[in-house]
Protein backbone atom coordinates (compact mmCIF):
# COMPACT_ATOMS: atom_id res chain seq x y z
CA UNK A 1 0.00 0.00 0.00
CA UNK A 2 1.23 3.48 -0.81
CA UNK A 3 1.37 6.15 1.86
CA UNK A 4 -2.11 7.32 2.81
CA UNK A 5 -2.63 10.59 4.65
CA UNK A 6 -5.77 10.98 6.76
CA UNK A 7 -6.74 14.23 8.49
CA UNK A 8 -9.29 14.21 11.29
CA UNK A 9 -10.71 17.68 11.90
CA UNK A 10 -13.39 19.14 14.10
CA UNK A 11 -14.05 21.48 16.95
CA UNK A 12 -13.22 20.83 20.59
CA UNK A 13 -15.14 18.14 22.40
CA UNK A 14 -16.31 16.21 19.34
CA UNK A 15 -14.11 13.18 19.90
CA UNK A 16 -11.37 13.72 17.33
CA UNK A 17 -8.75 12.44 19.79
CA UNK A 18 -10.59 9.13 20.27
CA UNK A 19 -11.11 8.81 16.51
CA UNK A 20 -7.39 9.40 15.94
CA UNK A 21 -6.49 6.88 18.63
CA UNK A 22 -8.85 4.30 17.12
CA UNK A 23 -7.36 4.77 13.66
CA UNK A 24 -3.83 4.61 15.06
CA UNK A 25 -4.51 1.40 17.00
CA UNK A 26 -6.18 -0.19 13.98
CA UNK A 27 -3.34 0.65 11.61
CA UNK A 28 -0.51 -0.33 13.95
CA UNK A 29 -2.31 -3.63 14.63
CA UNK A 30 -2.35 -4.12 10.86
CA UNK A 31 1.40 -3.50 10.68
CA UNK A 32 1.33 -0.02 9.20
CA UNK A 33 3.62 2.81 10.27
CA UNK A 34 1.75 5.59 12.04
CA UNK A 35 3.30 8.92 12.99
CA UNK A 36 2.86 9.88 16.59
CA UNK A 37 4.34 11.87 19.45
CA UNK A 38 3.78 12.84 23.07
CA UNK A 39 2.45 16.20 21.92
CA UNK A 40 1.42 17.34 18.47
CA UNK A 41 1.73 21.09 18.04
CA UNK A 42 0.84 21.37 14.38
CA UNK A 43 -0.63 19.20 11.64
CA UNK A 44 1.78 17.05 9.70
CA UNK A 45 -0.38 17.10 6.59
CA UNK A 46 -0.26 20.31 4.58
CA UNK A 47 -1.89 21.71 1.44
CA UNK A 48 -2.55 19.09 -1.20
CA UNK A 49 -1.33 16.10 0.83
CA UNK A 50 -4.45 14.51 2.40
CA UNK A 51 -6.00 11.46 0.78
CA UNK A 52 -8.90 11.63 3.21
CA UNK A 53 -10.26 14.33 5.46
CA UNK A 54 -12.72 13.21 8.12
CA UNK A 55 -14.55 16.32 9.24
CA UNK A 56 -16.85 16.42 12.24
CA UNK A 57 -18.50 19.63 11.00
CA UNK A 58 -19.24 21.31 7.64
CA UNK A 59 -17.29 24.53 8.13
CA UNK A 60 -14.25 22.56 9.26
CA UNK A 61 -14.49 20.58 6.02
CA UNK A 62 -14.40 23.82 4.04
CA UNK A 63 -11.52 25.19 6.09
CA UNK A 64 -9.37 22.10 5.55
CA UNK A 65 -10.41 21.28 1.95
CA UNK A 66 -7.21 22.87 0.52
CA UNK A 67 -5.23 20.12 2.29
CA UNK A 68 -6.91 17.48 0.12
CA UNK A 69 -4.91 16.08 -2.76
CA UNK A 70 -6.44 15.70 -6.18
CA UNK A 71 -8.70 12.66 -6.15
CA UNK A 72 -8.97 12.71 -2.36
CA UNK A 73 -12.20 12.46 -0.41
CA UNK A 74 -13.79 14.44 2.40
CA UNK A 75 -16.04 12.49 4.73
CA UNK A 76 -18.12 15.08 6.56
CA UNK A 77 -20.76 15.11 9.23
CA UNK A 78 -23.57 17.37 7.99
CA UNK A 79 -23.97 18.87 11.46
CA UNK A 80 -23.58 22.64 11.81
CA UNK A 81 -21.73 23.87 14.89
CA UNK A 82 -21.64 27.64 15.02
CA UNK A 83 -18.21 29.16 15.68
CA UNK A 84 -17.88 31.98 18.21
CA UNK A 85 -18.26 34.85 15.68
CA UNK A 86 -21.60 33.37 14.61
CA UNK A 87 -22.70 32.83 18.20
CA UNK A 88 -21.91 36.46 19.10
CA UNK A 89 -23.62 37.80 15.97
CA UNK A 90 -20.40 39.16 14.45
CA UNK A 91 -20.71 36.81 11.47
CA UNK A 92 -23.16 34.51 9.76
CA UNK A 93 -22.67 30.81 9.12
CA UNK A 94 -22.09 30.48 5.37
CA UNK A 95 -24.90 28.85 3.43
CA UNK A 96 -24.33 25.94 1.05
CA UNK A 97 -20.89 25.11 2.47
CA UNK A 98 -20.83 21.56 1.15
CA UNK A 99 -22.24 22.54 -2.24
CA UNK A 100 -19.42 25.07 -2.65
CA UNK A 101 -16.83 22.39 -1.88
CA UNK A 102 -18.46 19.98 -4.33
CA UNK A 103 -18.58 22.72 -7.00
CA UNK A 104 -14.77 22.78 -6.87
CA UNK A 105 -14.71 19.14 -7.97
CA UNK A 106 -14.00 17.71 -4.53
CA UNK A 107 -15.48 14.31 -3.69
CA UNK A 108 -17.61 14.97 -0.61
CA UNK A 109 -19.09 12.00 1.21
CA UNK A 110 -21.59 13.69 3.52
CA UNK A 111 -23.38 11.82 6.26
CA UNK A 112 -25.79 12.81 9.02
CA UNK A 113 -23.53 11.27 11.65
CA UNK A 114 -25.34 12.98 14.52
CA UNK A 115 -28.66 11.25 13.75
CA UNK A 116 -26.92 7.90 13.40
CA UNK A 117 -25.00 8.45 16.65
CA UNK A 118 -28.25 9.21 18.45
CA UNK A 119 -29.75 6.07 16.93
CA UNK A 120 -26.78 4.11 18.32
CA UNK A 121 -27.45 5.48 21.79
CA UNK A 122 -25.45 8.70 22.22
CA UNK A 123 -24.74 11.89 20.28
CA UNK A 124 -21.18 11.52 21.57
CA UNK A 125 -20.55 8.64 19.17
CA UNK A 126 -20.51 10.86 16.05
CA UNK A 127 -16.76 10.21 15.86
CA UNK A 128 -17.27 6.45 15.65
CA UNK A 129 -20.02 6.81 13.04
CA UNK A 130 -17.50 8.74 10.95
CA UNK A 131 -14.88 6.03 11.47
CA UNK A 132 -17.45 3.53 10.20
CA UNK A 133 -17.92 5.63 7.09
CA UNK A 134 -14.14 5.93 6.64
CA UNK A 135 -13.81 2.14 6.89
CA UNK A 136 -15.57 1.79 3.54
CA UNK A 137 -12.48 3.24 1.86
CA UNK A 138 -9.97 0.91 3.51
CA UNK A 139 -9.33 -2.73 2.69
CA UNK A 140 -9.33 -3.75 6.35
CA UNK A 141 -11.94 -6.23 7.60
CA UNK A 142 -14.75 -4.87 9.75
CA UNK A 143 -13.80 -7.17 12.61
CA UNK A 144 -10.41 -5.45 12.87
CA UNK A 145 -12.13 -2.08 13.29
CA UNK A 146 -14.43 -3.52 15.94
CA UNK A 147 -11.43 -4.97 17.75
CA UNK A 148 -9.80 -1.52 17.75
CA UNK A 149 -13.00 -0.09 19.27
CA UNK A 150 -12.77 -2.68 22.04
CA UNK A 151 -9.19 -1.57 22.73
CA UNK A 152 -9.90 2.17 22.72
CA UNK A 153 -13.31 2.59 24.34
CA UNK A 154 -14.29 2.12 27.98
CA UNK A 155 -15.99 -1.28 28.40
CA UNK A 156 -19.40 0.19 29.26
CA UNK A 157 -19.48 2.04 25.93
CA UNK A 158 -18.10 -0.67 23.60
CA UNK A 159 -21.42 -2.07 22.37
CA UNK A 160 -22.91 1.37 21.72
CA UNK A 161 -19.81 2.41 19.78
CA UNK A 162 -19.83 -0.81 17.77
CA UNK A 163 -23.43 -0.02 16.80
CA UNK A 164 -22.40 3.52 15.85
CA UNK A 165 -19.58 2.11 13.71
CA UNK A 166 -21.94 -0.33 12.00
CA UNK A 167 -24.44 2.44 11.24
CA UNK A 168 -21.72 4.59 9.70
CA UNK A 169 -20.32 1.71 7.66
CA UNK A 170 -23.78 0.76 6.37
CA UNK A 171 -24.46 4.15 4.80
Amino acid sequence: MNTVNVMIVGVGGQGSILASKLLGVLLTDEGYDVRFGNKVYSPVITKGEADYIVSFEKLEAARHAPCLKEGGKIIVNTQQIDPMPVITGAAEYPENVLEEIKAKGVHVDDIDALSLAEQAGSAKSVNIVLMGRLSKYFDIPKQKWLSAIEKCVKPQFVEMNKKAFELGAAQ
